[in-house]
């Protein structure tokens, strides 16, 4: 059984810039098991959402491989097609957006229903996605709001839906954009803690975009990206859960 784990392994990723081509990644490496959680931070334009997308296999890399290793197997996610790539991203990455974007119309538990009726590894019976969305609720602090719609419920609440929504296909990548951009600083601990459970307790291997420093320490590796190139942080920012050189 393949062990879960993201790689990108000497990842380049230029735009083009008028005549000439920016460099949004330059020969980045990063390896994240797991169970593990890797922050990134940075200045905005340093190149973070640039990685995320290419882990997320919304944007091909102009060179290196990007690995990503499920129950099922081994797949170099800069080599898919684009059918290819929407069927992982379906089937074994969760991305969690800094807006939650929820159906208007749909209870918190049905946002989580319809996820699964989307397709993924496994088609599950309508009992077996309820029972799951129901689980992953109670996983979030949420199931006294189980049939409340969006606008019933606080910003701090919606996030939770989102990351219990990325979660429903048992993801093996979980993509983490600015969580807590649009959140006040007590619903936005409460969000990094939850996350840095699911990451341990679900098994994904996660990688949170953040500019908010103050929840650092919570993680199990943090690196910084300045002007496309990766740097890993001082060991001493972790919590030595994880061995993620």
């Amino acid at each position: 059984m393949t062990d879960t784990a993201i790689t990108l392994t000497d990842v380049t990723l230029t735009y083009p810039d008028g005549t000439d081509r920016l460099t949004a990644l330059d020969h980045v490496h990063l390896h994240v098991p797991g169970g593990t959680i890797a922050a990134i931070t940075g200045p905005s334009g340093s190149g973070k959402s640039s990685l995320l997308a290419v882990a997320a296999t919304l944007i091909r890399p102009d060179s290196g491989t990007v690995t990503l290793a499920t129950s099922s197997g081994t797949v170099d996610l800069a080599r898919l097609s684009r059918r290819e790539a929407a069927t992982v991203r379906r089937d074994s990455m969760g991305i969690v957006f800094q807006q939650p974007n929820l159906i208007p119309s749909l209870t918190a538990l049905e946002q989580l229903e319809v996820t699964a009726h989307l397709g993924g590894p496994k088609r599950l019976s309508r009992k077996e996605t309820h029972t799951r969305a129901q689980q992953l609720l109670e996983d979030v602090g949420l199931t006294p709001h189980a049939h409340k719609r969006p606008a019933q419920l606080s910003g701090g609440q919606r996030q939770r839906i989102n990351i219990a929504r990325a979660l429903m296909n048992n993801p093996a990548l979980l993509v983490v954009d600015e969580p807590t951009s649009a959140l006040d600083s007590e619903r936005g601990t409460a969000i990094i803690a939850l996350l840095t459970t699911i990451a341990h307790t679900h098994k994904a291997a996660t990688l949170l975009v953040t500019h908010d420093r103050t929840h650092l320490h919570h993680m199990d590796a943090v690196y910084t990206m300045t002007d496309a190139h990766l740097t890993e942080n001082s060991r001493s920012t972790r919590s030595h859960r994880g061995d993620l050189r």
